[in-house]
């Protein structure tokens, strides 16, 4: 399994509606529901109509695509990460995971995966995006 860090800052925020949101921009997460309109989005890239709003986010994915027989993935490296003290914000695709945590986190967070989350698996891999 291969991690793969974004380059990028994310925010986490809740909007007003979709007005102002550039669904072109890469790594954008939008869902509604009855209560709200959630977005994930890259900082650069989050709107101005934002009703609550938390930057300072790093993100993270696992590179490939997932198959939907293929259990524990998420649960493995969230639980690992919570075990080490570390909150995170998870994100799924149709292809695979993504997870957040804060940028103060971060470092700690590549250490967890590599030396503690990642062990057992065959080929453990943590990259950094380009």
């Amino acid at each position: 399994m291969k991690i793969q860090w974004l380059p990028m800052a994310f925010t986490v925020c809740q909007t007003a509606d979709e007005t102002g949101i550039d669904f072109s921009a890469p790594y954008t997460f939008f869902a509604r529901t009855e209560e709200e309109y959630s977005l994930v989005c890259p900082t650069d890239a989050c709107p101005q109509n934002t009703l609550r709003r938390e930057d300072g986010w790093r993100c993270f994915r696992v590179q490939g695509t997932l198959d939907f027989s293929l259990v524990g993935i998420l649960a493995k490296i969230t639980g690992c990460l919570a075990a080490q003290g570390i909150p995170v914000f998870a994100v799924s695709t149709y292809q695979t995971d993504y997870v957040l945590v804060k940028a103060d986190q971060m470092d700690r967070a590549r250490r967890a995966l590599q030396e503690i989350c990642l062990s057992g698996i065959r080929s453990p891999r943590v990259i950094e995006s380009r």
